[in-house]
């Protein structure tokens, strides 16, 4: 045999070798997408800053980790936390509450990751005052204090609005009074009845108060009083028992909020918010996913961290507010509400 006709030979048994490993290594990789998907659910609103959810599981993230997530909308946030509690679902994205931290007080829920927050440049929460109570004074948001102003509930993100902006102009909850009407509509029809002074209202319901001439936005939330708005959170025993399952949503909803985060935080030299790559298509998605136009999303799209970093010590303070409200038992230990192992902190 000849010297070429060896190596010839040599080559063909080096390419059949070579094809032989590609097929067994498609053929296990075939077998692992084949394998079927890890079911989950996940509570949310129907609100922008549930966005990140929206978009992992419409582009696909969830799945990409092996996962089948149904998303089970809610109409309040109150509900998010019960229903993880219960067992209905397993992780719930909302905003926090009086009755998240005394579920979490039971061991029936725990943070492990941030959602939005309130943050200065970004209109997400106002506070108006009706034309009548600016007109006799009621100028500014330290102006408040004893006025009537309108909340969905006690125990509500409003009520603890109106605590943070009483701390830091020198007064109390007491100070004011605050009328519980439910839902954002009562709010609205009593705003415009004259039945209150003043509103803290989501940017698109302010907005339209405005634009209608019903009353004046005299600031923002996130420039007079940052906060962590609203977390994700699953159940102690899924974090013990499921961790793998956690750290594979983890996973795809930091892929998302990084997305999110590009896509409609970016701010240019002056501050002014931008609009970032994938800007219309990530609109798009959340446009569809809480049923409304895409420019009326546009007006209220939240702050979120691209990391899933929590505000620790406002969740600390937070705690401290509600049980100084005797709306949370005071035993209550504020770094016992949150399990951020998973996030990386």
């Amino acid at each position: 045999m000849t010297a070429a006709m060896t190596v010839a030979r040599l080559t063909r048994r080096a390419v059949i070798a070579t094809a032989g490993v590609a097929f067994a290594a498609g053929t296990l990789m075939s077998a692992a997408l084949a394998q079927p998907l890890e079911k989950a659910t996940v509570g949310a609103l129907a609100l922008s800053s549930s966005g990140p959810i929206f978009i992992a599981k419409t582009k696909g993230y969830f799945e990409k980790e092996g996962l089948d997530v149904d998303l089970k909308m809610f109409t309040s946030a109150q509900q998010v936390p019960v229903a993880v509690a219960s067992g209905d679902v397993d992780f719930g994205v909302t905003g926090l509450t009086a009755g998240f931290y005394n579920l979490a007080s039971k061991g029936a829920v725990t943070i492990i990751a941030a959602q939005s927050r309130d943050e200065p440049g970004f209109p997400l929460s106002a506070y108006m005052a009706t034309n009548a109570a600016y007109d006799a004074g009621l100028k500014a948001p330290a102006d408040l204090k004893g006025k009537r102003i309108a909340i969905t509930t006690v125990g509500s993100t409003f009520h603890y609005m109106i605590g943070l902006l009483a701390q830091k102009h020198g007064f109390t909850v007491k100070d004011v009074t605050m009328v519980p009407l439910q839902d954002v509509p009562k709010m609205v029809a009593a705003f415009k009845g004259g039945q209150v002074d003043a509103i803290i209202a989501p940017s698109t319901v302010s907005r339209q108060l405005a634009t209608d001439g019903a009353g004046k936005i005299l600031g923002w939330v996130g420039d007079e009083t940052p906060w962590q708005l609203g977390a994700l959170f699953t159940a102690p025993k899924t974090m013990k028992d499921r961790r793998p399952l956690v750290e594979k949503f983890m996973r795809a909803y930091k892929t998302a909020l990084a997305e999110y985060h590009t896509a409609f935080n970016g701010k240019d030299a002056q501050g002014k918010l931008v609009k970032g790559p994938g800007y219309d298509e990530l609109l798009g998605i959340i446009a569809d996913a809480t049923k409304q136009k895409p420019e009326i999303v546009a007006a209220g799209l939240p702050y979120v961290d691209p990391q899933a970093r929590l505000l620790v010590d406002d969740v600390v303070n937070q705690v401290k507010f509600w049980q100084s409200e005797g709306q949370v038992d005071k035993s209550l230990d504020p770094k016992s509400v949150m399990d951020l192992s998973v996030a990386g902190e």
